[in-house]
């Protein structure tokens, strides 16, 4: 009972209060309700204020929806000063505005993934330069070449990432400046719409960070599916298609990365581990991963290596120009397209004149459309060595010139599967014809032994692994498989046997994998060290 008396009092208490508020709105009510226009205008300043003081995009998709109101050109005019770095210049100040076509630009800024490419008039894109010229990249002499000689010319780090794949991509093409053009120009609205939010002595960790968010999160850029990627891994390594369809594989989204490290004026570096690309940042004091396929997250170096994996390998703009074709040239490799798989190696090669690894791919398909001489050409300069990157020696060149294996074994290899069981089958069945033939083809045992392990089959996996090791003791990858499946089988000293010497052939590449000291530990809780 006196209880409810504290609360009916604690009530009477509060009407004044409750009759103000009451008050207070049925006059914004009475005031609205009965004029429209006062009532939108209302609605649209408070909604223009929640807008994002230095988003970019945010105002110019209020103007869009708003162009004739006080607030849409409000907007627009935040916007044009977010984009010339938060203040209007004396020359920006005098364009016109209403009467210039600004919508093109706004629609650049403006669209979604699924929205059609915006194509710029020349007047625009020469007002996209203007804005843009104060970035980074135009200090750059390769801001202002415009053939691949003048690229391959150049000292590489003078190279605009940019421009020269632009210029590679659009080679022959009738309109290939106004396509360069185009795709620069979006580039640049990102780098301006990421400058923004960069403080003037910000540092570069700074910039990293506000690069991730807009490319990742404001952007929303992502890895394509598995089942597209990996039949047009093309289609997502070339910027025109990246910057499109905001999808791209690593090597994709890495360029753009890179294009807009370099208008930030953002030094980074590019990491490749075998099939794989990264950017990194790295002062004195630290080193920054960035993995594009995952948000840019920074991942520890250590992920990025393996067991046959010693050493990430670092490359300049005028390689990851020549990876783009490289890239290319793998999915005709896998659609059995020889002969166009020779001719984007080719072009890749200029930028890639001493990577052996292209050397060898090239050859071999040289060998594939019967150009024996240039095919064996090159297979000697890679016979008999191990890449640096490398623990273990590589055995195709040798086991081909050695009559190990001929060329439908080496096709036979690169057969591609997916992630269906019939296609794992397929080439198993492939590969032990080939194995048939060629009994000592050290690289078609190890893939055989791959399929056996693909389909669970543990025991069919070990016996053609053993059968490899007495060819060659050399393979830590080998020796690392055969210590875990002995250990499998309880057979606990050979599986000490195996990841001793494999850890035997990785030190002496001065290489101690994260894998084989989890193994070993593993090892050491279920049998000791004999």
């Amino acid at each position: 009972m006196r209880l409810l008396l504290i609360a009916l009092t604690l009530l009477l208490s509060l009407f004044p209060t409750l009759e103000l508020c009451a008050k207070k709105k049925a006059k914004i009510r009475s005031s609205t309700s009965y004029d429209p226009a006062k009532r939108t205008q209302l609605s649209l300043k408070s909604l223009y204020n929640t807008l994002d003081p230095l988003s970019i995009s945010e105002h110019l998709a209020f103007y869009e929806l708003y162009p004739e109101t006080k607030e849409g050109q409000a907007a627009l005019k935040k916007a044009w000063e977010l984009l010339n770095g938060g203040t209007l210049s004396s020359d920006m100040a005098r364009v016109p505005l209403p009467k210039l076509d600004l919508q093109a630009v706004i629609s650049l800024v403006t669209r979604q993934s699924f929205d059609a490419p915006v194509k710029l008039n020349e007047e625009q894109l020469q007002l996209i330069a203007t804005i843009a010229s104060r970035l980074h990249n135009r200090k750059l002499k390769g801001a202002s070449v415009w053939t691949k000689n003048e690229v391959l010319a150049l000292p590489t780090e003078d190279v605009d990432i940019a421009r020269g794949l632009l210029i590679d991509q659009f080679e022959g093409m009738e309109n290939a400046r106004e396509e360069i053009l185009q795709y620069e120009a979006s580039i640049d609205l990102m780098a301006l719409q990421i400058q923004v939010r960069i403080p003037p002595n910000a540092t570069d960790e700074e910039k990293v960070r506000q690069i991730n968010r807009f490319v990742f999160q404001e952007m929303q850029f992502r890895f394509p599916p598995h089942s597209i990627h990996a039949k047009e891994i093309d289609l997502y390594t070339f910027l025109p298609s990246v910057i499109d369809s905001r999808q791209g594989v690593c090597l994709g989204v890495s360029i753009l990365y890179l294009a807009l490290g370099q208008r930030l004026g953002l030094n980074l570096e590019i990491i490749t581990p075998p099939g794989h690309i990264y950017v990194r940042y790295r002062n004195q004091d630290k080193t920054i991963n960035i993995e594009t396929t995952a948000r840019g997250i920074n991942l520890p170096t250590e992920v990025y290596l393996g067991i046959n994996t010693r050493k990430l390998s670092l490359r300049n703009m005028h390689e990851v120009i020549g990876m783009a074709f490289v890239n290319q040239a793998s999915v005709s490799w896998s659609q059995g397209n020889y002969e166009t798989t020779v001719k984007l190696y080719e072009k890749a090669l200029p930028y890639l004149t001493d990577d052996l690894h292209l050397k060898m791919f090239l050859g071999l398909n040289y060998l594939f459309i019967d150009k024996k001489k240039e095919g064996t050409t090159l297979l000697k300069q890679v016979e008999g060595i191990t890449f640096d990157e490398d623990v273990s020696p590589e055995t195709l060149p040798d086991d081909l010139l050695q009559g190990k294996a001929d060329i439908a074994a080496i096709q036979a290899i690169f057969l591609p599967v997916d992630e269906t069981r019939a296609s794992i089958i397929a080439k198993q069945k492939e590969l032990e014809e080939i194995i048939k033939r060629y009994p000592t083809f050290r690289a078609g045992l190890l893939q055989l032994a791959t399929t056996w392990l693909q389909l669970g089959r543990a025991t069919e996996a070990l016996e053609i692994l053993q059968r490899y090791h007495k060819l060659d003791p050399h393979n830590s990858t080998v020796e690392y498989y055969l210590s875990i499946l002995s250990a499998q089988r309880l057979d606990y000293n050979l599986a000490w046997e195996h990841l001793k010497h494999a850890e035997k052939l990785t030190a002496a590449r001065d290489h101690h994998p994260r894998a084989l000291k989890g193994l070993r530990e593993n090892l050491r809780r279920i049998c000791p060290e004999p």
